[in-house]
């Protein structure tokens, strides 16, 4: 679709394509998938959902507190569960925890109900993002720089399995929802045969 088509034609082109599917956010800690989800759901006229905030009004503890409380395997399970439900549902944007991908049933669920889309971003721009908030339970470490480059060794090649792939970088979170966009069109449209 061309440029110049106003914004409500390209809209109604990707939820036609994405047909009764949600779009997925996956991504590490800072990848902006929050933010930058709120400004596509609104691109898209669709309602917006963030996984650790739905754990976090379920389970009426924080994401540190249940990783504190309980250990990591039994986040990951509450999350996993989280996600199925959510993309039970009418299509929404869904912005998922940094390792909610990394479950290998999430990704299949995902496979058949939803787009996913990997905001991948560099390790400057991830620390330079998270820094601001504390509370991250991974990068509770001597070294969080450290954690953070073992974060990206290891889940990088399963983020690779998503969808779409957007560069997150230093820019308005217009800017990135609307690469976003482009990328669900030429990812939803029916392919032609030569």
């Amino acid at each position: 679709m061309p440029e110049s088509q106003c914004p409500s034609e390209r809209k109604n082109v990707v939820t036609a394509g994405l047909a009764g599917r949600s779009v997925v956010l996956v991504g590490l800690m800072g990848a902006g998938k929050t933010t930058v989800g709120r400004k596509l759901a609104q691109l898209l006229d669709m309602p917006f959902v963030d996984t650790d905030q739905e754990i976090e009004d379920a389970s009426r503890m924080s994401v540190a507190e249940l990783f504190a409380s309980y250990g990591e395997p039994e986040f990951r399970a509450l999350e996993a569960r989280v996600v199925a439900r959510l993309t039970e549902g009418a299509p929404q944007v869904i912005a998922t925890g940094g390792g909610a991908y990394m479950n290998e049933g999430t990704r299949s669920l995902l496979k058949e109900r939803a787009v996913t889309v990997w905001l991948r971003a560099e390790l400057d721009i991830l620390m330079e993002r998270v820094i601001k908030r504390p509370t991250r339970p991974l990068l509770k470490t001597a070294d969080p720089r450290a954690t953070m480059r073992r974060l990206i060794d290891l889940r990088y090649p399963v983020y690779a399995k998503a969808d779409i792939h957007v560069h997150s970088r230093n820019v308005k979170r217009e800017v990135i929802a609307r690469e976003i966009v482009r990328s669900l069109e030429r990812h939803t449209s029916p392919k032609v045969s030569p």
